[in-house]
């Protein structure tokens, strides 16, 4: 796509909280890059409900499925009640099947590690973020309580609440291939496949038989390699350089990622992306924040990270290789940055979101 003077069409969804501000902050670095754009900004969350009483409008979801590529803030998800994640529902209605968060170290981030660059790929449709949850107390929780012990021949407790695993070979294929393909286009060297089967020996049986028969067709190009979720954990934190992607269901995915951010100095620096056949939304993976809202105060470089690997997706490279470059500059200079990417937090000299905004900008 590069240099062909392309215009890109974008749907921009600001988000909840700081969402707004950090999305603004992409928005300035993706244009400053030189990348044309056209953007189609809607609203989802709880600025949606204001506005029209849906959290996901179909006239989001319009724009993406037009657009094909979308960039977001974070959204506000309640605990416990309220309305379901607009990210997990986003994610369904567009089978943007693969989550991808990169995990980078950038010098001048505080970080008990150094030279990390780990790759997360989650599968995003299935497992128990299927959403398939039966209260406790409902006439079908305790009819299914009765069925299941029929099926099972083991007694679950009458006042349960149930969640259903569902893992299947079709989306374990593709998301195994695409952490395959992933590695090879970005020249990584191994994939890991994550799992608890020695536990979960049907679902997460199935998870590691069919990334097993995958990665068969890389033999040669890909090292392959499996590990149960915990010890991965404590692998991750003694010695994460050993591994590099790690490709892994839906809720294992989501806490490794975290814990992956953590490595290199948390999620104010970690950028994701959700990818399916056609269509990818981006958005960094921190939460929206909002005793923060409006305050100038919060680090944007996740949302501009997560610009960057839009950047890429959209054939970009070299914009999104200036971009980047641009960024870890600013950190590593460590003058015009935001309070947490301090080495004291109270720091007077730490600048707003827009002010780090702006020096990365001037680096480009």
């Amino acid at each position: 796509m590069e240099g062909l003077n392309l215009t890109h069409k974008i749907t921009l969804i600001p988000g909840d909280g700081i969402g707004p501000d950090v999305a603004a902050a992409a928005k300035k670095c993706v244009e400053a890059a030189g990348v044309s754009v056209k953007w189609e900004e809607t609203a989802c969350g709880e600025e949606a409900i204001r506005k029209t009483g849906a959290p996901l409008p179909k006239e989001a979801l319009a724009s993406i499925r037009k657009n094909k590529v979308a960039i977001k803030g974070p959204i506000t998800t309640p605990v416990g009640t309220g309305f379901r994640s607009v990210n997990v529902a986003l994610r369904k209605e567009l089978d943007l099947y693969a989550c991808v968060r990169p995990c980078k170290t950038y010098e001048g981030v505080r970080s008990c590690y150094k030279d990390i660059d780990l790759v997360i790929i989650r599968e995003n449709t299935e497992d128990l973020y299927a959403g398939i949850e039966f209260p406790k107390g409902a006439k079908e929780t305790v009819s299914l309580i009765d069925e299941l012990a029929r099926l099972s021949k083991k007694d679950i407790r009458e006042d349960s609440a149930i969640s259903i695993k569902p893992i299947s070979e079709f989306a374990s294929k593709r998301i195994v291939r695409f952490a395959f393909e992933y590695a090879l286009k970005n020249k990584r060297r191994k994939v890991t496949a994550v799992h608890k089967a020695n536990i979960q020996k049907c679902t997460d049986g199935l998870f590691l038989e069919t990334a097993r028969q995958v990665a068969k067709d890389y033999e040669g190009r890909i090292e392959f390699e499996d590990r149960i979720v915990d010890n991965m954990c404590m692998q991750l934190v003694q010695k994460p350089g050993d591994y590099d992607v790690l490709v892994l269901p839906n809720l294992y995915g989501d806490i490794l990622s975290d814990l992956c951010a953590g490595l290199v100095g948390g999620l104010g620096v970690a950028p994701g992306a959700n990818i399916g056949e056609t269509m990818a939304i981006f958005e960094p993976t921190h939460g929206a924040a909002p005793k923060y809202k409006g305050l100038n105060k919060v680090n944007p470089t996740a949302a501009i990270l997560s610009a960057v690997l839009m950047l890429r997706y959209l054939g970009e490279t070299v914009a999104a290789d200036r971009l980047e470059k641009a960024v870890a500059a600013v950190i590593k200079e460590g003058k015009a940055v935001t309070y947490d990417l301090k080495a004291d937090r109270n720091d007077p000299s730490a600048v707003g979101t827009t002010e780090m905004t702006e020096a990365i900008i001037k680096r480009l």
